[in-house]
């Protein structure tokens, strides 16, 4: 086994993966005595709340003047109480009176950021904190529609921490004419490649996304399918729990080769990149639609879960196959990294990659995406694209995100 656990557009930059890139080459050097003295690092937070709808984590990173990655100082995790996870819920579906509750959802969603930024502030008192990036609440993801919907009052949000927010940082990518995701492709080359070497980043959050990382060339990224989404809505349904505690639910049970072909019939994983998805899709209706076509409600509740997991341990590792075959280390972030049956599944399914979770690489699964909208953030205040198109398909880099200062 080799799995181990361990907007506007922007001036003239370099591309942000070129931009990146170059500093990631620039190693330190001493500075002689006569030169200027070292910028100290600069520190930003970053929020994330996924499709997962488990609750918001925020960390503390620290970059320096360039935008060089130094490191997280901090995490905090608050999570969502049944009400507002019941309530995001139903909102990523047309309902009664939505435009009002999604308006009362994103305050409740902000007091919940707060509540972390706080958390994190009271865990580094002395760092003076230039900005924070958060993503809020997707409810909608439709950019071929030409909108991503995520519920946040960042207004309120500056008012309640006294600090400069950026917020809507996907709609600028989709008005270029991307997906708006993934956005973490730029961050994952920053943190996690290799100079002699591919390697890939696989984030399994409610939904998978997967980063590919070769020397000298700009990442390649998009979304497999479900990670986590279908797998807690069965979970939930059946046991009562929030999640499958280490897949061990799923282990007891037999995947039927029968059910997961039929979900692998999906459209949407036969499409080429650049795609996303979400809840839009991958929603309870889609999970009901599937039981009804192979009658899987009549066999074994743990036959269903296992078959889930397959299907996103399958999928996850087609697509790795088909764009990086040639990557020697898979490199597994989000929830769904504390799966040790998922986790022993993509490494079978991937016998010549060594599959390993994100803190062997210095950076803990569940800190990953808050992470990268930190970097989002220094990104924005300083005017530098956080996309690449060649992930998301736009029309060219753009600067991302709304400044609401504190």
């Amino acid at each position: 086994m080799h799995w181990h656990s361990i907007a506007t557009r922007p001036r003239p930059w370099p591309s942000a993966w070129t931009w990146l890139a170059r500093c990631r080459q620039q190693a330190p050097a001493p500075a002689p005595a006569s030169s200027k003295p070292i910028v100290a690092a600069q520190a930003f937070v970053g929020l994330m709340s996924g499709t997962s709808l488990d609750g918001v984590d925020g960390v503390i990173a620290e970059l320096d003047a360039d935008g060089q990655w130094l490191g997280v100082r901090a995490h905090a995790h608050a999570p969502f109480d049944d009400a507002l996870r019941s309530e995001l819920l139903a909102l990523n579906q047309s309902g009664p009176d939505e435009l009002h509750r999604a308006a009362l959802a994103s305050q409740t969603v902000s007091r919940v950021y707060a509540q972390v930024v706080q958390d994190l502030l009271k865990a580094c008192p002395a760092l003076k904190i230039q900005a924070l990036g958060a993503h809020g609440q997707t409810v909608r993801h439709r950019p071929e529609l030409g909108y991503t919907l995520q519920l946040l009052a960042p207004a309120l949000l500056a008012e309640l921490t006294q600090v400069d927010v950026v917020a809507d940082l996907r709609s600028r990518d989709v008005a270029a004419g991307g997906q708006g995701a993934p956005l973490v492709p730029v961050f994952h080359q920053a943190v996690f490649s290799q100079p002699d070497r591919t390697v890939a980043a696989l984030n399994l959050g409610g939904i998978a996304n997967v980063s590919v990382l070769t020397p000298g060339r700009h990442p390649k990224g998009f979304d497999c399918g479900p990670a986590n989404v279908l797998m807690d809505l069965w979970c939930q349904r059946h046991t009562g729990h929030a999640y499958d505690e280490d897949g061990h639910w799923a282990a007891t049970g037999q995947v039927r080769e029968d059910w997961l072909a039929e979900a692998l019939a999906e459209p949407y994983f036969s499409l080429p990149p650049p795609k996303s998805t979400g809840r839009d899709l991958f929603h309870a209706e889609w999970l009901n639609a599937w039981l009804q076509r192979c009658q899987a409600q009549h066999g074994a509740h743990a036959d269903v879960q296992a078959t889930l997991c397959e299907l996103t341990a399958r999928s996850s590792a087609d697509a790795i196959r088909q764009h990086a075959a040639q990557a020697s280390e898979l490199i597994v972030c989000g929830g769904g990294a504390f799966n040790g049956h998922l986790m022993r599944r993509l490494q079978a399914l991937l016998p010549g990659i060594t599959v390993i979770r994100s803190d062997a690489r210095g950076l803990p699964p569940h800190q990953v995406e808050a992470a990268a909208f930190a970097w989002l953030a220094w990104a924005s205040i300083n005017r530098r694209p956080g996309n690449d198109p060649a992930v998301t398909g736009s029309a060219g880099p753009r600067v991302l995100g709304a400044i609401y200062p504190a």
